[in-house]
């Protein structure tokens, strides 16, 4: 096949009867959507247009100014392929459309319906149980049982779920419990550390140099203490990793590095943690008898990255053995009345997942790798176990399960027209919350209080009109253009005899290159950045772009990506 071999796509996204056809084993299937190349994008809207005055605006100019914002969203939509952001969302807004005369207001806690009564959370926890057996959490729900999942639909994309696993497991992991005391009313009481172990309830967070950038400013805000900080503070020159060629490092590292490529640096690999360098760094505060957070990223921000959650966790498991950290007692207070101490038993670790993009998908990955016949396709990567169904034999525990938590973004898959996504625990990892107001009529278990009603009702519309082998054929359709994407990159660097630097790592439906024209990146909304090929050394500087192969894109896109590439000035110039 040649760079130039095209495939008719009819128009279509935009219809409420869409549906795209199944997968093809044989080729590269045709999908349903926008015709493109027949206009440049639209301008941004002039700000004048909405500049609000005293007396308001009359119909016209205000219907002008919305009419102005729907050219721009709608050219923007149809270009936009650098983001996890799904751009197609099917026929939902014609059957939901009615719920916009509705207030809806998911306050508080998913399982209690509240004070607030026009709210969805029957819808939410519908979607929740549907998450729930996908990722092999025990449901439905049960207050009564440890073992059964708790978790609520996010008003914020993955972010939030973060910075509640954050918050859930360094209130965990530091002894904190709410005590109910009707004289001075409910506080945080934090556990005391024993004289043997001045770490025992100070937890440290480790994640990899390529998890989001929000998980940074998560534990700065959350103040969650990370291995680099308390390296630094504590232990200043006792930083274990080796660099390349063997040397110490002069300083510990920001985050936990990832695997290294062809090249000896990260900039060429996979994206995925250096489970290695993870356990020595474990290993070392473990000793140093700190309980430890673990942050894993399935689907990863720039390289679409998948850690391998389980290798994780069966490196790890021996590491918590020999330090304690499968199980200890939690003094976390005293009773009010004799003074006794308030103790439970409680895990020293918590693993978290943040399946921002890879848990929406992975899930029907590893169906089709378990059931080719069934599902028709057999994925050329599959994925290792990532979720609650991962569990480990302990020498004295019997069998522990591993994975603590998990958050996903619902607007990056299956796709919504907002930011949202789910978090989910377990009930026996949940720590009351720091206030019970009467006011809303639900426990305050949540991040936010009022919390977005409509997005359980796009989740829901979207998983009922989806079997498992409709998810299973979208991962497949993006699973296929990210590797005709890259086949057409080196083919375009043959022909026009440049240097694109295509790359996509094993798995991954994202596909990365250099960065071209500025006017390239703002048409088609890549995401770029930058790498050092020897670090600290600017001249070796890097410029990439990636491509995120959302449901929303297709072959027609991506060709023409390929024709405004093999024009672009800014490649042609290196050339």
């Amino acid at each position: 096949m040649s760079r130039t071999d095209t495939l008719t796509v009819p128009a279509g996204h935009d219809r409420p009867d869409a549906r795209p056809p199944a997968p093809d084993t044989a080729a590269l299937p045709a999908v349903p959507g926008p015709a493109v190349g027949t206009a440049g994008p639209a301008e941004e809207p002039d700000a004048l247009d909405f500049e609000l005055p005293a007396g308001g605006l009359d119909d016209e100019r205000r219907l002008r100014a919305l009419d102005s914002m729907d050219a721009y969203l709608t050219s923007k939509r149809r270009h936009l392929l650098g983001y996890q952001a799904t751009q197609e969302m099917g026929g939902g807004a014609f059957d939901l459309g009615r719920f916009m005369h509705h207030n809806i207001n998911n306050l508080g806690d998913p399982f209690r319906s509240g004070g607030y009564k026009p709210n969805t959370k029957v819808v939410e926890r519908a979607v929740l149980d549907y998450y729930a057996a996908l990722w092999h959490a025990k449901g439905p729900y049960d207050p009564a049982d440890p073992e059964s999942y708790w978790g609520y639909v996010l008003s914020m994309g993955s972010t939030e779920g973060n910075m509640y696993a954050l918050w859930n497991a360094r209130d965990y992991l530091s002894g904190k419990a709410l005590i109910q005391s009707p004289a001075a009313g409910p506080h945080y009481v934090r556990a005391a550390p024993g004289a043997g172990n001045p770490n025992a309830y100070r937890p440290v967070a480790f994640y990899s140099e390529d998890t989001h950038y929000s998980f940074a400013k998560a534990v700065h805000v959350l103040g969650v203490e990370t291995f680099h900080a308390v390296g630094t503070e504590q232990y200043p020159d006792e930083c274990p990793l080796a660099g390349p060629a063997g040397e110490r490092p002069a300083a510990w590292p920001a985050e936990v590095p990832s695997r290294r490529g062809p090249s000896g640096h990260t900039w060429d690999g996979t994206g995925e943690i250096d489970v290695d360098a993870l356990a020595v760094l474990v290993e070392f505060f473990a000793a140093k008898g700190h309980p430890v957070f673990v942050s894993l990223n399935l689907g990863s921000t720039f390289k679409g990255a998948h850690d391998d959650v389980r290798e994780v966790c069966e490196r790890l498991l021996p590491i918590f053995e020999r330090h304690g950290l499968i199980q200890g007692e939690v003094a976390y207070g005293k009773e009010p009345g004799t003074g006794e101490p308030l103790t439970d038993l409680r895990r020293r670790f918590w693993i978290h997942v943040d399946g921002a993009l890879g848990a929406g998908y992975a899930p029907f990955l590893r169906m089709a790798a378990a059931d080719p016949a069934g599902f028709g396709w057999t994925p050329d990567d599959g994925l290792p176990e990532f979720d609650f169904g991962i569990t480990l034999p302990t020498r004295e525990f019997g069998d522990l399960d591993m994975v603590s938590s998990i958050a996903m973004s619902g607007h990056k898959w299956p796709g919504a027209p907002w930011p949202c996504g789910i978090y989910m625990t377990k009930v026996k990892y949940q720590i009351s919350p720091p206030s019970q107001p009467e006011y809303i009529g639900a426990p305050d278990t949540t991040f936010a209080g009022s919390r977005n009603g409509f997005s359980p009702l796009i989740l829901w519309d979207h998983l009922s009109r989806h079997s498992y082998q409709d998810q299973v054929d979208r991962i497949r359709r993006a699973q296929e253009l990210a590797a005709y994407l890259e086949r057409q990159l080196h083919l375009l660097e043959q022909e026009k005899g440049i240097e694109l630097w295509p790359a996509r790592t094993p798995g991954a439906i994202t596909v990365r290159f250099r960065k071209p024209s500025p006017e390239l990146v703002a048409k088609w909304s890549l995401s770029s950045q930058d790498v050092l090929l020897v670090p600290g050394d600017e001249r070796t500087r890097r410029s990439y772009v990636h491509v995120f192969l959302m449901s929303s894109v297709d072959r027609a896109k991506l060709d023409e990506l390929l024709a405004d590439l093999a024009e672009d000035h800014a490649l042609l110039a290196q050339a």
